[in-house]
């Protein structure tokens, strides 16, 4: 009882400054308010841990800029629109030539088509690919290459033999 007490005297005394550092994250009054209450909802859950061993306001104030960090990486995603596109979105489909290549992609092995793709269609550096998939850039090498490798033999008249690339 005394430490809902004591986080009740906390949040009395600290809440408007919070909500100053939540507008100083986001810009936004209402953001702010988002970040300051669901950090302080975060606090309360770790209240008697924080109060003996850290500051509560600086605890506080690390919770709301992650808080942030995690909003804008979602919202820098996906970005949601209203408006209709004037040119419509068509991916064409592959030209019948292409068969035979797409097939021998689809046969390969999970990792090496991932990586193929992400390097050849998304045009991602191995560094990009390596942070997306969480291996290093080493294993995104070696997969590109035996992936390349098994098209080469898969489809022989269709992929250079001397082919190399630089990302």
């Amino acid at each position: 009882m005394e430490d809902d007490s004591r986080f009740v005297e906390f949040v009395a005394e600290r809440a408007d400054a919070l909500l100053r550092y939540g507008y100083a994250l986001s810009g936004s009054t209402h953001d702010a308010a988002d970040l300051t209450q669901e950090a302080l909802i975060r606090l309360h859950r770790a209240w008697s841990r924080v109060r003996r061993k850290e500051d509560p306001e600086s605890y506080t104030k690390m919770i709301m800029a992650r808080l942030h960090i995690s909003i804008w990486r979602r919202r820098r995603r996906e970005q949601l629109t209203w408006t209709v596109p004037d040119i419509p979105l068509e991916d064409a489909l592959p030209f019948e030539a292409d068969q035979e290549l797409w097939q021998a992609l689809r046969e390969l092995p999970r990792k090496q088509r991932t990586v193929l793709v992400l390097r050849f269609y998304e045009q991602l550096t191995d560094s990009e690919i390596a942070v997306l998939l969480g291996i290093s850039q080493g294993t995104v090498r070696s997969h590109a290459s035996l992936g390349l490798s098994r098209l080469r033999s898969a489809i022989p008249h269709v992929m250079p033999t001397r082919r190399r690339t630089t990302l």
